[in-house]
């Protein structure tokens, strides 16, 4: 097996012949395109017109290391879209990058199958002190002892500044080099395969960022005026002049899967990508994704959709997934919040009547919104049927960076929670046979916020600022104007900094405490309930309801038969004379299944148990 791995693109900057650099670039905007190499003697190298808006361009001159961008017939100079690495930012020049220097030491690594995953979400920025790959790579042998089997970065195209959530990004085949070089992302890809731990990275393919993206000066079919998102024109994959912008998005969802060997993809917010054509982009990623890399390797793609679609999730005969792995439950973390928190404002009022009976299905069925009317969207319908699929099909969720940032003062669920009642949940996201997300620091019960940051300056640094508070203004905390300045100011680097991880809390008492209880939790899923998954991955669910606050739901894998009964409620239940259908795997309080019979179930109360089906 080969140690060197590249994915050959039909545009940017390809070391062709070993000793010369192709450059290529679709700029139907254009009639004519210029190459400047920059340097102590900048060299401008006008570029050959190759019919349907595209110019190219061989040059000897050019190689590993070295800066270009393309000047435009105005005169304005601007990166490459399709750049590899932007050493000074996303308005500087491009750098020519040899994906071949790397050696990789683990070629030989195919993967993990879906069922193994335990998902951890990290910024690269704030996990470690260093704010960099090198600094999660560092800390790779954190996510082994706790039982992570796959770590999902948060988005790492080059972005505007030297810190931002990452859905900011322009140039997404460029990783920012706020965190590193191309290589550095490489070895922390490396070295997580030498620990047999997936990564997988968060890519955005409805939207570019607000600075930094050129592609309209020269390229103005790229977006569309048919479709409008939140941050402005639709980008352009429906038409006919569409083929190149689909190519852009294909080729860089196969060049993170070849060139960094990453073992999965998170596709941000697809309600965004608007596709009217026969074929969906979102279905021909999937197709081409499966196609290249074939059934040796384990590949898993994963989605978020807020409009609870399952179209994309579709099983085939043989019960893999068809296109999509799976998609982030946001119902899941709905339910579970208003349970611990009380919570009724935005959209936590749809789940607010019986947050226990919402939590339930969710569990046993998938999404809680299956097309019945959203009260938080107007009563317009929300989502499609979801009990045909595996639970496998479902990520679900405590804490995500958009559950926590997206509050105004970016509080955890720590800080809003009792203690015992997300323990409770935490148990039952980790034994259920969805997909189990955490956050990072969630693990040691960090109360620290995860805000919204950015790196922005001038007019657009204001309006950010201004438009984040406004976000919040029918907020009855935040409608006074004084306490609307409390809302952190984004751009402010003591923001992003209060949003850094403090490893010392990982390291005191309450901390290793914590962090063992999910250890436990997660050795247990490793020995009981991944080989369920492998035994029937179209388990059959359901969920019961017995009496308020308690939730009980069963799913059945073939002959056995995993049962969850919980008392997600603030008051003990007695009296219950409940026979335990199986053998108990795990409960809080451990002493209360000292029996065959489940007398009592105290506040925030959880036993799981497997056995036969009944």
């Amino acid at each position: 097996m080969p140690s060197r791995f590249v994915h050959q693109m039909p545009f940017g900057a390809e070391i062709v012949g070993g000793d010369a650099v192709r450059f290529r670039l679709w700029a139907p905007s254009q009639s004519e395109m210029t190459l400047v190499l920059e340097g102590p003697h900048p060299s401008d190298y006008p570029m050959r017109a190759i019919g349907d808006g595209w110019f190219e361009l061989t040059l000897s001159d050019a190689g590993p290391g070295s800066l270009y961008r393309y000047r435009l017939q105005g005169g304005l100079a601007v990166p490459d879209p399709a750049s590899r690495f932007q050493p000074n930012d996303v308005h500087g020049p491009s750098q020519v990058i040899d994906p071949t220097v790397y050696a990789w030491n683990h070629p030989q690594w195919i993967g993990r199958p879906w069922e193994d995953t335990v998902l951890y979400e990290l910024h690269v920025g704030c996990f470690s002190d260093e704010g960099s790959f090198d600094g999660v790579r560092r800390r790779l042998d954190h996510f082994t002892r706790l039982g992570i089997t796959a770590i999902e970065l948060m988005p790492i195209a080059d972005f505007e500044g030297t810190r931002n959530w990452g859905y900011d990004g322009v140039l997404p085949f460029a990783p920012d080099s706020a965190y590193g070089a191309p290589d550095n992302l490489k070895r922390l890809v490396d070295e997580a395969h030498a620990r047999e731990l997936m990564v997988f990275l968060d890519v955005v393919y409805n939207h570019f960022g607000p600075s930094g993206n050129y592609l309209s000066q020269y390229a103005a079919r790229f977006f569309t005026e048919r479709h409008h998102t939140p941050w402005g024109p639709g980008i352009n994959f429906e038409d006919q002049n569409s083929r190149a912008v689909r190519d852009f998005f294909v080729h860089n969802a196969l060049y993170w899967l070849d060139e960094y060997r990453v073992d999965g993809l998170r596709f941000d917010a697809v309600h965004a990508i608007l596709d009217d054509s026969d074929r969906h982009i979102l279905n021909e990623i999937a197709a081409e994704v499966r196609r290249h890399v074939g059934p040796a390797r384990h590949v898993h793609l994963v989605l978020e959709n807020d409009d609870n679609v399952t179209r994309f999730l579709t099983r085939g005969v043989d019960r893999s997934p068809q296109f999509y792995d799976a998609q982030w439950n946001d119902d899941f973390h709905h339910a579970a919040h208003v349970i611990a928190t009380g919570e009724r404002a935005g959209y936590y009022r749809d789940y607010a009547d019986d947050p226990v009976a919402a939590f339930g299905r969710a569990l046993s069925e998938g999404f809680v919104y299956q097309g019945e009317p959203s009260a938080h969207r107007g009563g317009k319908a929300r989502g499609e049927p979801s009990a045909h699929l595996p639970p496998t099909a479902f990520v679900s969720f405590l804490q995500n960076h958009d559950q926590i940032g997206n509050r105004a003062c970016g509080e955890r669920l720590t800080a809003l929670a009792d203690a015992r009642a997300v323990r409770a949940l935490q148990a039952i996201l980790m034994l259920s046979p969805q997909i189990p997300f955490i956050f990072m620091g969630e693990e040691w019960g960090t109360r620290r916020p995860f805000l919204y940051f950015c790196d922005f300056h001038d007019d657009l640094a204001d309006a950010v600022r201004e438009g984040r508070r406004r976000e919040f203004e029918h907020d009855p905390a935040f409608k006074d104007p004084v306490a609307c300045q409390r809302i952190p100011d984004p751009n402010a680097v003591t923001t992003y900094e209060r949003s850094r991880l403090d490893w010392n809390e990982a390291d005191s008492d309450a901390g290793r405490n914590e962090t063992a209880f999910v250890r436990a939790l997660l050795d247990v899923r490793r020995c009981r309930i991944v080989p369920l998954l492998y035994e029937g991955i179209d388990a059959k669910a359901r969920h019961t309801e017995r009496q308020s606050g308690i939730v009980a739901v069963q799913w059945t894998f073939g002959d056995r038969r995993l049962d969850l009964i919980a008392n997600l409620g603030r008051d003990e239940v007695n009296g219950l004379g409940w026979n335990l259908s199986g053998e108990p795997i795990f409960a809080i309080p451990a002493h209360i299944c000292d029996g065959p019979r489940l007398e009592r179930l105290p506040p925030w109360s959880v036993v799981f148990t497997i056995g036969a089906p009944q």
